[in-house]
């Protein structure tokens, strides 16, 4: 079974950067190697390197080829054909990529937003369509610029991008279900692009992480779902699919109950009087919310809450975190295998659930 990687990335080059307009090139990223010697986590060997932007500083790259099972030439899209030739060593049908630097928002200035994500679009659209069709990407929407943001998703549309990315939160406090973000959501369901909420943030407003000393944190996108159904937007706009990329799963039973409890006080299944949902059974795909799972979390035990049509998986291709592994998708293959799983159940996590989700 040829398999779908529902969360890959690519790592910008200065070539991303290539089609600024003149009057742009002011904003094009400077990248420098650190001081020699000094690494990012002492004693780490990973050679990295950064991006500086509107006088702010962040990674460039910080991997190994050992440690991610790529290369540069396949991680930077150097060469678009050996990526395919790996996917296809992989059993990879197609792969959906997202971006390394841009994950965190860049800058707070919308003529710097502006550049850096228009020139990243055409980019990505130029390489990908040496793939004929086996490389999928995201469109990156300058939300400060809603107009040109609408303008990205209709370009993104007719250059093969089968999502637009959206951060859970924006500009320090505006959560997905914010009103201003309702053109880019009406825009986006008329295109039938889905919004992908993928860990990132801001490198300009980063507040200290809850957890404190310990360094823990609560990654904001675990509340995107709970947000979204009580605020109404998925009936607000009622094809629109969302999904939580690469924030592990394991946090689904939690949000379930949680909204268990906000009912019995509240209603949160008032909001859907014509067509109430089981909690336990129906949330996910009553509201058309997706979650890539990750080889941490408990698979068998989330398919009692209802995701066995929601669920995806993706190897985070190319990045060397907690999040990256190679063998994801055998994981899952390996579950089946072993009778933790039903089969139908693994062909729907990886190849059935992504494409209804992309709409490949």
């Amino acid at each position: 079974m040829l398999r779908i990687d529902a969360d890959t990335h690519i790592y910008e080059t200065e070539a991303t950067w290539d089609y600024m307009t003149a009057a742009e090139a002011q904003y094009k990223p400077a990248s420098f190697d650190p001081p020699e010697g000094r690494a990012i986590v002492p004693g780490d060997k990973r050679p990295h390197s950064f991006w500086m932007v509107d006088g702010r500083v962040d990674l460039r790259r910080w991997c190994t080829d050992e440690r991610t099972g790529t290369t540069l030439e396949t991680r930077e899209l150097l060469d678009v054909g050996a990526r395919v030739r790996h996917m296809d060593e992989m059993g990879v049908e197609v792969q959906v990529l997202y971006p390394t630097y841009l994950l965190a928002a860049p800058s707070d200035n919308p003529d710097v937003e502006l550049a850096l994500y228009r020139s990243y679009n055409r980019w990505l659209a130029d390489k990908t369509a040496e793939s004929n069709g086996r490389l999928r990407w995201v469109v990156m929407p300058p939300l400060r610029s809603m107009d040109q943001a609408l303008e990205e998703l209709r370009f993104g549309k007719e250059h093969g991008a089968v999502g637009v990315f959206k951060r859970a939160v924006e500009w320090g406090d505006k959560g997905v279900y914010d009103r201003s973000f309702f053109p880019l959501y009406e825009e986006a369901m008329r295109l039938d692009l889905p919004i992908c909420i993928h860990v990132g943030g801001e490198n300009f407003s980063r507040t200290a992480a809850a957890g404190g000393k310990l360094g823990l944190s609560v990654n904001p996108a675990i509340g995107c779902f709970g947000g979204l159904a009580i605020a109404g937007i998925t009936e607000r706009f009622p094809t629109l699919r969302f999904a939580v990329i690469e924030a592990l799963a394991s946090w689904i039973p939690y949000v379930l109950a949680d909204l268990r409890a906000k009912d019995r006080y509240s209603g949160v299944n008032k909001v859907y009087a014509e067509h109430p949902f089981n909690l336990q059974d129906d949330f996910l795909r009553a509201n058309r919310f997706y979650v890539t799972c990750q080889t941490s979390d408990d698979v068998p035990y989330l398919l009692k809450f209802g995701t066995e049509d929601n669920l995806m998986i993706g190897t985070d291709y190319g990045h060397d975190d907690q999040s990256g592994v190679i063998g994801a998708l055998d994981f899952i293959e390996r579950l089946g295998q072993d009778g933790e799983i039903p089969p139908d159940t693994v062909q729907k996590i990886l190849r059935d659930n992504p494409r209804a989700f992309y709409g490949l």
